[in-house]
């Protein structure tokens, strides 16, 4: 018996590097009052285009009219684990996993072309698609439950009952009706509570419910702004996103390494000095990130997370490369810089707060230095 077009496009997505592969009908959502409940709540933060395209995401032919179909693929990027000398180092940055190699979107895009490809030469009929990874208005966690990718866990993750939740999420609408059987959802996070009680920010309020303005990879990728002066020792050395409510997930022990290239991490990634990183300039930054996730914090932001993991560090030997910081044309960056050197304190650090204030014009900038200096006087050396 020849085999379905449903089974022909699982197989071939597999073959394309996606693990898990569900189809769904293109119906409204489910959970978007819930997600509109949460946005009136606030927890989404600054990120004002999640309120933006909010009438979007009620139902996936907002995006492509003629929708019959939703094909839910995800793509493992599980690699190894940072060696436990890194990793407890607190003079290295801690870079989320997904972000050690190269840029998920531009991977996942190109193969999800390619499975469009396949679709219309398969296909029977004339084909509307429209891809969808991860910045498309689209509520892909329900659509990947819907089709048997796994459950939507407690800290907000599709987990999956055998290879747990190191996974990015894809969809293509396709405006073929496609078959769409799936098994009954297997697996669940029962009584366990590891991932809310691990937080440090305190960012999953109750199971699956996420307020993001605490959630640390909010503060160090989407927050443009001064991050919050009580949030910062909790951040501890991660400067670009946070992976702990995936860490000590149970069902993660069962995850398998991802065979795709891409995704290894790049050289200087993997637990970097914080002193070898605060230096960079423009040109440097964007030489070093380019065709990566990292890209999207932008110098700025991302220098900022590295002056909050050097305060936190609070090792002597960073006043210098603090001093010059003091010196940046940012605004952000010569704050946080501020801040550490509070963090820090001693003689010297408040000598060079001190001589900042004479030359600082910015208001914000002051008022980290005048903060700082509070600070460090109980501090000597």
């Amino acid at each position: 018996m020849a085999p379905t077009l449903t089974q022909q496009i699982q197989t071939r997505a597999h073959q394309l590097g996606f693990e898990l592969v569900g189809i769904t009908p293109a119906e409204q959502s489910q959970t978007i009052q819930r997600y509109r409940q949460w946005i009136e709540n606030g927890y989404a933060g600054k990120m004002g285009y999640l309120e933006k395209h909010l009438s979007l995401k009620a139902d996936p032919r907002q995006l492509l009219t003629s929708a019959k179909s939703v094909i839910s693929l995800a793509m493992n990027y599980y690699t190894l684990d940072t060696p436990n000398a890194l990793a407890s180092d607190p003079g290295r940055g801690q870079i989320s996993r997904y972000a050690w190699g190269d840029d998920y979107h531009n991977v996942i895009r190109e193969r999800l072309l390619h499975l469009i490809e396949f679709i219309k030469h398969t296909a029977e009929s004339e084909l509307k698609s429209r891809v969808c990874v991860d910045t498309a208005p689209l509520l892909e966690r329900e659509y990947a439950q819907k089709a048997g990718l796994g459950w939507i866990g407690k800290n907000t993750n599709v987990i999956h009952w055998r290879s747990g939740s190191w996974y990015f999420l894809a969809e293509v609408l396709v405006s073929v009706r496609l078959e769409s059987k799936t098994e009954p959802l297997r697996g669940s996070c029962g009584t366990c509570t590891r991932c809310i009680e691990a937080c440090p920010t305190d960012a999953i309020v109750e199971p699956n419910l996420l307020d993001s303005r605490l959630c640390i990879s909010y503060l160090t990728i989407e927050l443009k702004e001064s991050i919050p002066k009580e949030l910062r020792p909790k951040m501890g050395n991660l400067i670009f996103g946070c992976d702990i409510c995936q860490e000590v997930c149970p069902w993660n022990s069962k995850a398998t390494p991802t065979t795709e290239p891409a995704f290894q991490p790049r050289d200087g990634n993997l637990a970097p000095g914080l002193l070898s990183l605060i230096g960079m300039t423009q040109r440097e930054f964007s030489r070093r990130f380019k065709g990566s996730p990292i890209k999207r914090a932008k110098r700025r932001g991302f220098l900022r997370n590295v002056l909050v993991a050097i305060g936190n560090w609070r090792a002597r030997d960073a006043i210098p490369a603090l001093k010059n910081a003091l010196d940046d044309d940012e605004p952000l960056i010569r704050s946080h810089a501020a801040w550490a050197l509070g963090q820090i304190g001693g003689e010297t650090a408040k000598q060079i707060l001190r001589t900042r204030l004479t030359l600082e014009s910015e208001r914000d900038v002051i008022a980290e230095i005048q903060a700082a200096l509070l600070c460090a006087v109980g501090t000597t050396s």
